[in-house]
């Protein structure tokens, strides 16, 4: 399954800058930084990520939301349906 930090790379293969990215996408100085650290995306920052690559924003606020929750057997059964329905 792909991950929010996929579409971060992807984006940064077409603008390398990474404070290009976060002046296009409204956000502080340090929040695509930030989130880069944590591992993962915000929903609302992956969907608009995801706009700007010409993608559909609704399948990354998905993958960002499961991405953000905690291990659980709920948390893995969505992970393998949505993989299944997404082919991402």
């Amino acid at each position: 399954m792909q991950t929010t930090l996929n579409l971060l790379a992807n984006a940064l293969k077409t603008e390398p800058n990474m404070a290009t990215w976060t002046k296009r996408l409204g956000l502080s100085d340090k929040a695509l930084y930030n989130a880069r650290d944590r591992g993962h995306l915000s929903p609302a920052i992956a969907g608009a990520l995801a706009e700007e690559l010409g993608q559909d924003p609704k399948e990354w606020i998905v993958v960002a939301a499961l991405e953000s929750e905690r291990d659980s057997a709920c948390k893995t059964r969505m992970v393998k349906r949505m993989a299944k329905s997404l082919m991402l």
